[in-house]
């Protein structure tokens, strides 16, 4: 797109009461100190924002005369087409025309948008505009019209390793997606890492400390064997003594019982025996005639006889069990048992090396696992640091490559994108440079001849061109011929203001 101012007509705005301005290809502007010159060129970036060339608030009213109404019109010609655009100020009130048809300020605002962006159009209009701006809206304004290099492009020229990492993390992560990652990633396996090593290192200590085991454990084991195996064939001849002696003890204690009740049997006799024949009734005492007393002895010689019988057959039964008895052998196990207390603690140093030995061998299969883990962590610790590096690098080469395509655009002036920080990473920035020399270090023509050179970088970038309005020119001789309409403003000691092919009134 290619805007061409035509016509600008100031009516009462600030030091012009009335004045037409017909701009040519170049438009000179010539005249003293404070005889209006870059009001001539505010008054533009008025009509379209309602700002001065360097996008702040304007006050168009006059400052050394009384007027009731500023108003401002400019004719522009967009790609052949011509549109005439108009702001005026009454009362504090502003009028919007498009066309000289008065509008409604979102209307008016609607065309001046769809012509161009405001901070693009002020920075192509005004060369000190862009320089004036924060950093950040300089670069990404600059930035815009730059494609960042492709991952592919960035990739071919870092080193093999890295781009071979990178190529297959980059198919399924974005690049601060793997940072992320990986930086976590670093952040635990740092902790991770302290701790394998300190359970390495505890475990060592704990297998230094075990005694060490003279013997083979194999001869132990062996050893330990036999002496189990004598020690099982003494216990199970304990047992079947433990048993032999248990019918012994059963058969004692049997006896002992019969015994027991052949005594209350003897203790029952002697009532029996002198058991008194009564010859009267013991409930009423009445005499008992012959044949009951008779009954009374046959009963009580029925009772002896079955006294005797019982016990005759308890002494039998006694007299049987300890004929039993005789024939049975009590043996006395204490000597068994002490062979075997004896066997046991000569194998006692048998197992305490064994349990040692076997201390050891966890402890040693601890340890080894201990070790993998920590190969394992610091392995992956190290593809983690690895990766993040080359992510740095990666990062470093596309603002290398990037900063040469913007450098490319360029003659004279170097673009800063981004610094370096302490820890290697890259910080974006923004510094306009000439001759090493920052853009707000440069001397006026030096800032101008700065200022052109990026405007006209802009204007190709943007593929949109515009006037372009050159203050102060007095303080440089010669400068390169911008894209577009040029306007100059220049500083005549002692001579009125001057529109080259303009009359002013």
């Amino acid at each position: 797109m290619q805007v061409i101012f035509k016509t600008l007509t100031l009516k009462n705005f600030k030091s012009h009461r009335d004045i037409t301005v017909n701009f040519g290809e170049r438009t000179d502007i010539t005249g003293d100190n404070a005889e209006g010159k870059s009001t001539i060129c505010e008054a533009p970036s008025y009509v379209l924002y309602g700002t001065d060339a360097l996008g702040s608030k304007l006050d168009p009213m006059p400052i050394t005369y009384e007027a009731e109404e500023t108003k401002v019109s400019l004719l522009l010609e967009v790609d052949g087409k011509d549109l005439m655009l108009g702001r005026s100020l009454k009362k504090n009130k502003t009028t919007y025309y498009v066309n000289d048809v008065p509008s409604k300020a979102g209307e008016f605002n609607e065309v001046v948008e769809k012509l161009f962006d405001k901070d693009l159009f002020l920075s192509l209009y005004n060369p000190n505009y862009f320089p004036s701006m924060h950093w950040e809206k300089q670069r990404s304004m600059l930035l815009q019209y730059i494609t960042s290099p492709v991952n592919k492009d960035v990739l071919k020229h870092m080193p093999d390793e890295q781009n071979k990492c990178l190529a297959i993390l980059l198919k399924k992560h974005s690049l601060a997606d793997i940072k992320k990652i990986h930086a976590e990633n670093k952040t635990n396996l740092d902790k991770k890492y302290i701790a394998v090593q300190s359970r390495t290192k505890t475990l060592k200590e704990q297998v230094d400390q075990l005694p060490a085991v003279a013997a083979p454990v194999d001869s132990l084991k062996a050893e330990l064997s036999q002496i189990d195996k004598q020690v099982r064939e003494k216990e199970s001849l304990l047992d079947s003594t433990w048993e032999k002696n248990q019918s012994y003890n059963a058969l004692q204690a049997k006896i002992r019982n019969i015994q027991e009740q052949v005594e209350m049997s003897k203790e029952r006799w002697p009532l029996l025996k002198n058991e008194k024949i009564e010859d009267s009734c013991r409930t009423c005492k009445r005499p008992l005639d012959e044949d009951s007393v008779k009954a009374v002895e046959a009963d009580k010689e029925n009772r002896i006889k079955e006294y005797r019988a019982n016990h005759e057959k308890l002494r039998k039964e006694r007299d049987d069990l300890k004929a039993q008895l005789v024939e049975m052998e009590f043996v006395d196990a204490t000597e068994l048992r002490n062979e075997i207390r004896e066997l046991d603690n000569a194998g006692i140093p048998h197992r305490e090396a064994i349990q040692i030995h076997g201390q050891f061998e966890r402890l040693q299969e601890q340890v080894n696992q201990a070790q993998v883990d920590e190969k394992e962590t610091l392995e992956s610790l190290n593809e983690s640091i690895f990766i993040l590096d080359s992510v740095k690098a990666f990062k470093a080469k596309e603002a290398e490559l990037q900063g040469e395509k913007v450098q490319a655009l360029f003659d004279t002036l170097s673009i800063r994108l981004f610094e370096e920080q302490k820890n290697g990473e890259l910080k974006n920035t923004f510094e306009i440079e000439l001759d090493k020399k920052p853009y707000r270090k440069l001397s006026t023509a030096e800032g101008i001849r700065a200022g052109l050179e990026l405007r006209d970088v802009l204007s190709q970038q943007s593929e949109l061109i515009t006037p372009v309005f050159v203050d102060n020119a007095e303080s440089i001789t010669t400068f390169k011929q911008p894209v577009g309409q040029l306007i100059v403003s220049r500083v005549v000691a002692g001579q009125k203001l001057n529109i080259e092919g303009v009359d002013a009134e």
